[in-house]
């Protein structure tokens, strides 16, 4: 045999070579449908960039307003928790509270008598000085020769002796006109001298002049008031938004007991 022929013989033939094997064609299917895994957050990085942003803010901020914020936080906390808490009980004083001055005057109990001197009826005056060393009442009237002031003029005049055996005068005050005033002694016969403020001098004076309201109309007016003066010229007592019945009783029994 020739070596030419050793040689080709020798060699496989392209007939016998085996096909290489072929790849499953599910497979190939299965990784072509299956959806991959959904991507995790990055935890660690969204912590690391709201770190950063906080430490931005951080640092914009003055260390006083900082401060400020946080003693703010911390006292609205505190006030959220007391609002819970039951009110604490006010301990009861065994001394009696000092009367107060009225609105807009001095006037109080104990106070110095203010000073007048003004036309009464009859033509003449009528001073703080001509009841010097005696009880002077003074009741602070709306006006003459209605209703309540009425009735409360006529009380008065019949405990006009008895005021005098206490040894207590006793005047009223309106700021009627003199004429009016004495029309209004004469119609209902009072014995008690009516003095006429019609500038409001004496009425301010002893806090009888004020704010009031009726029928939902607010106005400035007399406020039906009374006033004990003891025999030094002191306020001994103050009697405010009088009601007429009986009062002029239970200020008869106040003259006797000073």
């Amino acid at each position: 045999m020739s070596k030419k022929t050793r040689m080709k013989s020798s060699k496989p033939s392209p007939k016998t070579r085996k096909p290489p094997a072929a790849k499953p064609a599910a497979a190939k299917t299965a990784r072509r449908i299956a959806p991959a895994p959904p991507a995790k957050k990055p935890a660690a990085k969204t912590a690391t960039t709201a770190a950063k942003k906080a430490a931005k803010t951080a640092a914009k901020t003055p260390a006083g307003k900082t401060g400020k914020t946080a003693k703010t936080a911390t006292s609205k906390t505190a006030s959220a928790k007391a609002s819970h808490k039951p009110p604490s009980k006010s301990l009861k004083s065994n001394q009696s509270a000092a009367p107060q001055p009225a609105a807009g005057t001095g006037l109080a109990e104990g106070a110095p008598a203010p000073a007048f001197s003004l036309p009464r009826d009859g033509g003449t005056n009528a001073s703080l000085a001509d009841y010097a060393g005696k009880k002077l009442v003074l009741f602070f009237y709306p006006r003459a020769d209605t209703p309540g002031c009425t009735r409360e003029a006529i009380d008065f005049t019949r405990l006009s002796s008895a005021f005098a055996d206490a040894g207590a005068e006793v005047l009223g005050v309106s700021a009627d006109t003199v004429k009016a005033q004495e029309s209004f002694r004469d119609k209902h016969q009072l014995s008690v001298p009516l003095i006429s403020d019609e500038q409001h001098q004496m009425l301010e004076a002893y806090g009888a002049w004020g704010e009031k309201s009726m029928y939902g109309r607010t106005f400035m007016g007399i406020i039906r008031t009374t006033v004990l003066i003891d025999a030094n010229g002191r306020i001994a007592k103050i009697w405010r938004n009088v009601r007429v019945d009986g009062h002029a009783d239970e200020v008869l029994a106040a003259a006797r007991a000073i």
